[in-house]
C-alpha cells in the first residue's frame, strides 16, 4: 500500500515528518518499507501558455510556438516542436534553457533548420510519468486553470512523500487512506476528518428509474448498491486528483474512471461504473457463472469462466467479473451519457479463487481478497456522486438501489482489563485501555469487564487476544518491559502411541 503524506495530512492533523511517521506506523504494526519523495525540484521547468502557433517555414513536420510564462504578458519564449496534439491556448510543461529533466537531459537553446528554439515543451514520459490517454503520443496538456510560470514540482505534486507499507493479509482496512488515517488518529489522539459525501437522505430501494438488481447467490454477494449518474461529461479529471492517483501508483484515465479509483484508494471500497445504455433493460444480475461461459474483459481478453466464479450480468450477457474486472461490452466511453455505479461487497474466498484461476489480479480484487467493509458500500457510492457533481461532470439521480437482506452487525467481545495486563506484563489502567480502544473507533461499554463492539471494517478482530494485541501496539511495544521467562520444566512424558512411533522410526 502506497500512502501519500500530503493526502494523509488532509485526513488527520499531525506534525511528524515523513520519516517520523514511518517509524510510528512501523512500531504500531504497519511496517513501512520505504519512504521516498515523489519528485525532485527542477529549476526552469514551469507552466507555459501557447499564444501563437504556425508551421515551420523550412519543415512541414515541425511547428513554431510562441509562449508566455506570465499572465497577461506578451509572448516571450519561442519553441520549435514536432508535437501534433497542441493548440493555441494550451498550458503545457515548459523546460527553459538550463533545466535538467529527470532522464538527465539538459535543455539548451538550439536552432532547428534556422529557427531558434528557446526551450522545450515536455511530454509525460519526459517528466518520468506514465501518460494519460489524452497525452499519449504528444505533449502533456495541463488543465486550463493551471497557474502560469508555476514550477512543475508544485503543479504535479512532486513536493509530496510516499510511504510504502507492507501490510499483513489480515489488515485489509489499511488498504485505504482512511484506514491509515485511523491508525494515525489512534497514535496522536486526533480525530479523522471524514471526506464529504452526497447527503441526500434517500431511503434505499430495490429498484426504480427503470433499474433493477437481482442477486441469486447471497453467500457470495451479501450486499450490492447502485447509484445512477446522468448528464455525464467525460473528460480529464482535475489536476489535483491526477496528482494523487500518480502518487499512489495509478494512471489517470478520465474523470469517471479516475473518481472511482480515487474513492477506492481513499475509502478502501472498490467501485465500477457501467454505461447505463449498454445494460440491457437496466437490469443487473449477480449470479454464479456457468461452466464454459465467456466474457471479454476491459483488457480486451476473452475469459472462460466456471461455476465457482461470481458474474455480473444483464438479462443477455456478462458485463463484469465480480470484484475483479469489468466487461468490455459495458465500459464507459467518451460517448457515455449515464452510468450505473456499482459499490458492492463480495465474498473474499470466492474472489481469491477467481483471481488464481484466471491469473487476473487488480487493485479491486486485492481489496476484496482481504475483505472490505459491507457497511461502507453506500458511503463510497455517495462519495463518488459528490465528487462527480462537484467537478460538474455528472448529475446524481436521487435514487439508491441497495440490496442488503441480512445486515452484518458489529461483533461484540468481552475484554478483561486484568487479563490485558497479565498477558502483556504491564500495569495499564483500565481507563487507558478504554481510551486506546475508543481511539481505534471501537465502542466500549461496561467497567470490568468491558464489552467491546468491533466495527465491521475490522474483520481481523475476533477474540479477546486480538483486542489485547490492539492495546499493546497502540500503547507502544517499546513501553513494555522485557522480562526473563521463569518456571520449572517438568520431564516430558510420551503417550504410548508416540513411543511406538519412535520405535518404528528407529
Amino acid at each position: 500500500m502506497q500512502v501519500s503524506y500530503n493526502w494523509l495530512q488532509e485526513l488527520i492533523p499531525f506534525e511528524w515528518t515523513p520519516q517520523e511517521l514511518a517509524e510510528r506506523l512501523t512500531m504500531a504494526g504497519l511496517e513501512v518499507e520505504r519512504v521516498h519523495r515523489l519528485g525532485e525540484k527542477i529549476p526552469g521547468l514551469v507552466t507555459g501558455l501557447i499564444t501563437f502557433l504556425e508551421k515551420h517555414p523550412e519543415a512541414d513536420d515541425l511547428l513554431v510556438a510562441q509562449m508566455t510564462v506570465a499572465k497577461d504578458a506578451p509572448p516571450s519564449v519561442q519553441v520549435v516542436t514536432g508535437a501534433k496534439n497542441i493548440k493555441v491556448g494550451d498550458r503545457v510543461p515548459l523546460a527553459l534553457p538550463g533545466a535538467e529533466l529527470p532522464g538527465g537531459n539538459t535543455i539548451k537553446e538550439v536552432k532547428f533548420r534556422g529557427v531558434s528554439s528557446q526551450g522545450m515543451m515536455c511530454s509525460a514520459e519526459e517528466l518520468g510519468l506514465e501518460p494519460s490517454p489524452a497525452d499519449e503520443g504528444g505533449i502533456m496538456i495541463l488543465p486550463p486553470d493551471t497557474p502560469l510560470g508555476k514550477n512543475i514540482e508544485e503543479v504535479l505534486g512532486w513536493d509530496d512523500y510516499v510511504l510504502e507499507i507492507e501490510l499483513t493479509p489480515d489488515r485489509g482496512d489499511c488498504l485505504s487512506m482512511l484506514g491509515v488515517a485511523r491508525e494515525v488518529a489512534a497514535l496522536t489522539g486526533s480525530r479523522v476528518r471524514l471526506p464529504a459525501v452526497l447527503e441526500d437522505d434517500l431511503k434505499p430501494r430495490l429498484g426504480g428509474e427503470g433499474i433493477k438488481v437481482t442477486i441469486t447467490d447471497f453467500d457470495l454477494c451479501p450486499r450490492y448498491t447502485l447509484r445512477l449518474l446522468t448528464d455525464i461529461k467525460i473528460g480529464p479529471s482535475p489536476l489535483w486528483m491526477q496528482q494523487r492517483l500518480r502518487a499512489m501508483g495509478m494512471r489517470p484515465i478520465n474523470n469517471m474512471v479516475d473518481v472511482t479509483n480515487y474513492v477506492m484508494l481513499e475509502l478502501g471500497q472498490p467501485l465500477h461504473a457501467f454505461d447505463r445504455e449498454l445494460v440491457q433493460d437496466g437490469e443487473v444480475i449477480v449470479r454464479r457463472a456457468r461452466t464454459g461461459e465467456k466474457i471479454v474483459t476491459l483488457d480486451d481478453q476473452e475469459r472462460v469462466l466456471d461455476e465457482d466464479m461470481l458474474l455480473i450480468t444483464d438479462p443477455q450477457r456478462g458485463i463484469g467479473i465480480a470484484g475483479v474486472m469489468g466487461g468490455a461490452d459495458s465500459e464507459i466511453t467518451a460517448h457515455t451519457n449515464s452510468a450505473l455505479l456499482e459499490s458492492a461487497c463480495f465474498n473474499s474466498t470466492s474472489i481469491r479463487k477467481t483471481v488464481q484461476t484466471l491469473g487476473l489480479r487488480s487493485e479491486a480484487s486485492n481489496r476484496f481478497e482481504k475483505g472490505v467493509d459491507p457497511n461502507g458500500t453506500l458511503r463510497a457510492a455517495n462519495r463518488v456522486a459528490y465528487l462527480m457533481e462537484e467537478m460538474g461532470a455528472a448529475r446524481a439521480v436521487p435514487l439508491v438501489i441497495d440490496v442488503y437482506p441480512q445486515k452484518i452487525e458489529p461483533l461484540s467481545i468481552i475484554l478483561r482489563p486484568q487479563r490485558v495486563n497479565k498477558i502483556l506484563g504491564t500495569e495499564i489502567p483500565a481507563a487507558e485501555i478504554k481510551r486506546i480502544l475508543t481511539s481505534l473507533e471501537f465502542t466500549v461499554t461496561g467497567d470490568n469487564p468491558f464489552t467491546v463492539s468491533i466495527p465491521t471494517f475490522r474483520p481481523d478482530i475476533t477474540m479477546e487476544q486480538d483486542l489485547i494485541e490492539e492495546v499493546a501496539r497502540i500503547y507502544g511495544y517499546d513501553r513494555i518491559r522485557g522480562t526473563m521467562v521463569q518456571g520449572t520444566f517438568a520431564p516430558v512424558k510420551r503417550f504410548p502411541e508416540q513411543q511406538m512411533e519412535e520405535k518404528i522410526k528407529e
